[in-house]
């Protein structure tokens, strides 16, 4: 009984001590991405020519990568953002591409699903970049088979060499999104 007196105390204490306007470790990390409540339709695009980098910017790419599962129907919806604003969305396998200017950046790719078990499956990264310079993200969506038969997710997002990337959206559709109203 005392024990549990004390952790109570003990947790008590360290709620009184965070200050009412600080961010919880998930707050700050989802400021990556976007507001929750943008949704996005999604449709493949007309194949187009690779967006070249301008001399006082750079683009990024980031293609998403699913191999379905036997008998899945759908295919994933993956909102991704830089700094706190939607970019886009892909789905599918797809890729969307944006531009941004020189310095640190933090991306983010969150799935957009009705079923919260999905929608909060969320990946980040950062990236410092340079003026004319290109550069390519994977998102990877990766089914896990539970011990009872039911499957279970991760997202990953994770920097590719330009070769790979290049070959990525070569073999892969553009993605045409836009914000639900």
């Amino acid at each position: 009984m005392k024990t549990a007196l004390v952790v109570m105390l003990f947790v008590a204490s360290a709620f009184a001590q965070t200050p009412a306007n600080a961010k919880s470790p998930i707050t700050d990390a989802e400021a990556a991405c976007g507001p929750n409540d943008v949704k996005f339709d999604t449709q493949k695009a007309s194949p187009q020519s690779p967006v070249q980098a301008k001399a006082d910017k750079s683009v990024v790419y980031v293609v998403e990568v699913f191999d379905k599962v036997v008998g899945e129907i759908s295919r994933p919806t993956l909102r991704v953002g830089l700094d706190g604003t939607w970019m886009g969305a892909d789905k599918g396998n797809s890729y969307l591409s944006f531009s941004v200017d020189p310095g640190e950046h933090h991306l983010c790719t969150n799935w957009q699903s009705h079923w919260k078990r999905f929608s909060n499956q969320a990946a980040f990264t950062s990236l410092t970049a340079d003026a004319g310079k290109t550069y390519y993200f994977r998102v990877r969506i990766t089914e896990h088979g539970g011990s009872t038969g039911a499957s279970n997710f991760s997202l990953d997002l994770e920097p590719v060499n330009g070769d790979e990337g290049k070959y990525l959206v070569a073999s892969t559709n553009l993605s045409d999104s836009h914000a639900k109203k």
